[in-house]
């Protein structure tokens, strides 16, 4: 077996440099079970596969939103604008969590009763069909395309 090395410290700014040039965007990923609702802003989100339509979210390690992920099976996915400070404030890491963050939220569900922000440009509605342990600080999550809403800006609304 080969075992590789890891990236040397000396290039790991060459490294965070060159990421600059992969297509990135602004995700909230939100679930919902049995009356609770979370919400936060994912690390990355990309399509994985056409068919079926799978999409594929990377998430924070051990944070609060993964019971709900794992006792619904399912999980939003709202595109949000880069320049949305409400959202990118609302949903952070650190947000407090005493509160239901979709309580003075505008939102709306499809199948999976997940939220999806009435704001996004896009939502996601999907069936989780995998989870990955990376040996990483965060984890991934699959999911399949149950649903999907376009916003007005998207829809020619």
């Amino acid at each position: 077996m080969i075992e590789y090395l890891p990236l040397p410290e000396s290039r790991r700014s060459d490294a965070l440099a060159a990421l600059s040039f992969l297509p990135t965007g602004c995700f909230v990923i939100a679930s919902g079970f049995e009356g609770a609702r979370a919400g936060v802003v994912a690390r990355a989100a990309t399509v994985v596969a056409d068919d079926p339509l799978l999409i594929c979210v990377s998430l924070k390690r051990g944070h609060w939103i993964e019971p709900l992920i794992r006792d619904s099976r399912a999980f939003a996915l709202s595109v949000i604008d880069r320049d949305d400070k409400f959202s990118l404030k609302k949903f952070c890491d650190d947000a407090p969590r005493e509160q239901d963050p979709f309580d003075c939220t505008p939102w709306e569900s499809l199948q999976s009763q997940s939220p999806i922000l009435k704001r996004a440009s896009v939502g996601f509605d999907c069936e989780v069909v995998r989870r990955v342990d990376l040996e990483a600080d965060c984890s991934l999550i699959v999911g399949r395309v149950i649903d999907v809403r376009l916003g007005a800006t998207q829809n020619g609304k």
